[in-house]
């Protein structure tokens, strides 16, 4: 119930917790401590609007490497998390080995961006792009 809470306001108070939770603030932060300290609670964070930031075009980039190694995936996830426009990679099975979520401005930036950025990585095959047209449900969170 505690992550549950967290997970809709990370900057309620530990008051505002144990009112909502049904216990005293002493317990309380006593339990959020242990669940940051055994990494239950990973991080807190802001969610912003991409549109009103101007990076509201999204894109999810499937990546196929040339081929699969210890090292060239060590370098190509090396390469992608000093990437600023991708918010989150992930390996992944299949025909592709990497799914990347990038936010850009627009099409013409993600077409340099895919040329300029993404296309200098050696060890890059190829590559898929899906646009997102429309965001439906995103919860920023995990089912509890």
């Amino acid at each position: 119930m505690i992550l549950r809470a967290l997970q809709d306001n990370a900057r309620i108070t530990v008051k505002d917790l144990a009112l909502k939770v049904h216990l005293s603030p002493t317990p309380v932060f006593e339990r959020l401590r242990r669940l940051e300290t055994e990494g239950y609670i990973r991080k807190y964070t802001t969610v912003l609007d991409a549109t009103k930031l101007g990076r509201g075009f999204l894109v999810f980039c499937s990546v196929r490497l040339r081929r699969m190694g210890k090292e060239i995936a060590d370098d190509f996830v090396k390469r992608v998390k000093d990437i600023p426009e991708v918010a989150e990679c992930y390996n992944i099975s299949g025909d592709f080995d990497y799914l990347l979520k990038i936010y850009a401005p627009d099409m013409r930036y993600y077409n340099d961006f895919l040329i300029n950025t993404l296309g200098t990585i050696d060890s890059l095959g190829s590559v898929q792009s899906w646009f997102v047209m429309n965001e439906i449900k995103n919860s920023y969170g995990l089912p509890l």
